[in-house]
């Protein structure tokens, strides 16, 4: 199936993973991105059993298109996370591994040292048949300007993007309409995310909700012939998080308003 719309689970943030896939698939959402980060939103640990996590998705009538495993890859352990990632979305049949260079919190990134982990990522990504999607995140990969000669230094054809249209102008300040025709042929996957836009506003609400143009970034991407999945994901104005029914109706409309522009 092209283009699955799925509910990525790190918009239940401080809620449990049953009251995240309820309200996915409750807002109408038949696939889901499931969020293994330490830290932040850890839905599923790496240690479960993916026959179990695939039975309650199946509960719930959701299909898994991606495991978000983000790690600070610039370290040891961070690398060791994300090799386990991708192995356990291998064993889960997932074909997309997300992460980021710095991890959730990108600080202080080093490019030198994430591309002296990144090959032996690469490695087992090719072994295990997972794409590992780089997200638009932090300051190495802020906009297409930064990301494009580190894919370029990267050369592995399992190494791609995660392409988050809310987090290019977070980082950068440029719109996700400007930068992604630079970019499109290079992504595996891609994080519709809304913001109320401006470099540095941490306020991403439910899809219709912001300044972002998602009829044109879908047009863009149908062009560049983009068939990877779409991921929802809705961040608010960070902690605390929303009730649970204000973001179950966050979700649910947007939703109605990708439905609306030919998405399901």
């Amino acid at each position: 199936m092209a283009n699955p719309l799925a509910g990525h689970t790190n918009s239940y943030h401080t809620y449990g993973f049953d009251e995240a896939l309820e309200g996915i698939a409750g807002a109408g959402y038949k696939h889901v991105e499931l969020s293994a980060v330490p830290g932040w939103t850890e839905h599923v640990s790496l240690d479960d059993d993916p026959a179990d996590v695939r039975r309650k998705l199946e509960g719930h009538g959701l299909t898994a298109v991606s495991l978000s495993g983000h790690s600070d890859l610039t370290t040891p352990d961070g690398l060791e996370h994300g090799i386990k990632a991708v192995r356990w979305a291998a064993a889960y049949g997932v074909p997309i591994m997300n992460t980021a260079v710095g991890g959730h919190q990108s600080a202080d990134e080093n490019e030198s040292a994430f591309l002296g982990n990144v090959g032996r990522l690469a490695d087992v990504a090719d072994d295990a048949g997972v794409v590992v999607a780089l997200e638009i995140h932090g300051d190495i990969m802020a906009s297409s300007k930064e990301t494009l000669p580190l894919l370029e230094k990267i050369g592995r054809d399992s190494i791609k993007v995660n392409y988050d249209t809310a987090n290019v102008e977070y980082y950068s300040g440029d719109t996700a309409v400007e930068d992604l025709p630079k970019i499109a042929k290079h992504l595996a996957h891609v994080h519709l995310k809304e913001t109320t836009g401006g470099k540095g506003n941490w306020n991403f609400p439910a899809i219709g909700d912001g300044t972002i143009d998602f009829g044109r970034v879908l047009e863009i991407l149908r062009e560049a012939g983009y068939s990877g999945p779409y991921s929802v994901e809705i961040e608010f104005q960070g902690e605390p998080w929303p009730a649970l029914e204000d973001v179950n109706e966050a979700m649910r409309r947007s939703y109605e308003h990708l439905r609306g522009l030919g998405l399901s």
